[in-house]
């Protein structure tokens, strides 16, 4: 029975929204607590605690947000506890091997087994775990200069700016020990793991789910959200764009050629956020979570492929004129779309809000023109949260919808 109710709770907390807020509260844990130094005590902590409760007293109401909640404080109180202990390499070890064992435990469900063990997904598996592994160890060197430049030391990686390693044996002994191993590796799996090859294209039957490759996947995921020309074109030339621009905006010259997050803390946290929370997750959902009909499915949970589940999408013009006003849709778009119109250009307008208090430093120190591209660029990379929130919470389909000239947002 304990085994089913858990199963049942990790069914309930995979659920799209409610894995994204249980996501975005570690991250937020782990740069309080464990890379900052927080404690509960703090106002910070006191806030995160007042979410909490807020959690589980509308959880009593909404069964999913009370295992939030739940899922919530252990996750919290745990964090807290090991504050910047979890950067021990004994700790670190003790976490990787329990979700070693989390993960053996959950291949013996044959609905989970069925979709980890998958030819497809197995790489992807692997990655999740040395995505993991390789986030706490970057995080780790960042944590112990932290520590080490706090009490007058230099970085690490400035003591051995003076070593040098030869090609041979160092360079070349490495790299053939990688190719052997490697080698043996890839022979190992292509005799234990039948090729995910399937059957000629068939125009008239289609897989169900149809998914793209698992580095589109994230992009597939976005379409639920955005149109085509917004998840497909605009929002991923966004994201290269800004990847290039990363250099020019943030040239602050702390932190360069060694790990730290102190000195860096809002460029790493950002990026963080982007890549773990918002991209990572995009994918992993993709993958495991969507099945037949695109629907949500927890990672014990059969995939049904007539399971309905019944979704009234509505927009943001309908939400106020029809519900809120009960009045009929206006016929002129400007007017019908005003309010959607309102909140983009409101949305649009914070950077110049933002500089002159919030972010008045971040102003000063960038300069006019780095400091509106970067927060324009945060901005962007901030609404496809916003309208995932939106969407779960109210099935907001459309902010702006113009079918007139296709323009919807």
């Amino acid at each position: 029975m304990s085994f089913v109710f858990i199963k049942d709770f990790v069914n309930v907390l995979s659920a799209g929204s409610i894995s994204f807020l249980l996501l975005s509260s570690i991250f937020a844990f782990l740069l309080y607590f464990n890379l900052s130094g927080g404690t509960l005590k703090s106002k910070a902590g006191g806030a995160f605690i007042g979410f909490g409760v807020l959690l589980l007293v509308v959880g009593v109401v909404v069964r999913p947000l009370l295992y939030l909640g739940v899922a919530y404080f252990l996750v919290m109180f745990g964090l807290a506890h090991l504050g910047g202990r979890i950067w021990d390499a004994k700790v670190g070890l003790r976490v990787g091997i329990g979700a070693a064992a989390a993960f053996g435990a959950s291949m013996l469900d044959p609905n989970f087994f069925l979709i980890a063990a998958k030819p497809d997904n197995v790489p992807i598996v692997a990655m999740i775990f040395m995505l993991g592994f390789f986030t706490w160890l970057a995080l780790r060197k960042a944590y112990l200069n932290d520590v080490q430049t706090a009490v007058g030391g230099i970085p690490w990686e400035k003591t051995e700016s003076d070593e040098k390693l030869f090609t041979w044996p160092d360079l070349v002994y490495t790299e053939m020990l990688c190719m052997i191993i490697l080698t043996v590796i890839m022979v190992v799996w292509s005799v234990g793991l039948r090729a995910p090859l399937e059957e000629a294209a068939n125009p008239t039957s289609s897989p169900n789910p149809a998914k793209a490759p698992w580095y589109f996947l994230g992009l597939q995921e976005m379409l639920v959200y955005f149109d085509p020309w917004l998840a497909g074109v605009v929002l991923p030339t966004l994201i290269i764009v800004g990847l290039m621009a990363i250099p020019y905006i943030d040239t602050n010259p702390k932190g360069n050629g060694y790990y730290s997050f102190r000195d860096r803390k809002w460029e790493i946290g950002v990026f963080l956020y982007g890549f773990l929370v918002l991209w990572s997750f995009l994918i992993i959902t993709g993958t495991f979570l969507r099945g037949p009909n695109w629907n949500f499915f927890g990672p014990y949970e059969y995939w049904d492929p007539n399971k309905l589940v019944p979704l009234v999408n509505v927009d943001l013009s309908e939400l106020i004129w029809v519900k809120a006003l009960g009045m009929p849709l206006p016929k002129l778009w400007i007017i019908r779309e005003m309010f959607g119109i309102a909140f983009c250009l409101a949305y649009l307008a914070m950077p110049p809000l933002l500089a002159a208090k919030p972010f008045r430093r971040f102003y000063l120190k960038m300069g006019a023109a780095r400091y509106y591209v970067g927060a324009y660029l945060f901005l962007i990379m901030m609404s496809l949260p916003i309208k995932m929130v939106l969407r779960w919470l109210f099935n907001l389909k459309y902010i702006v919808h113009i079918q007139e000239i296709f323009f919807n947002v």
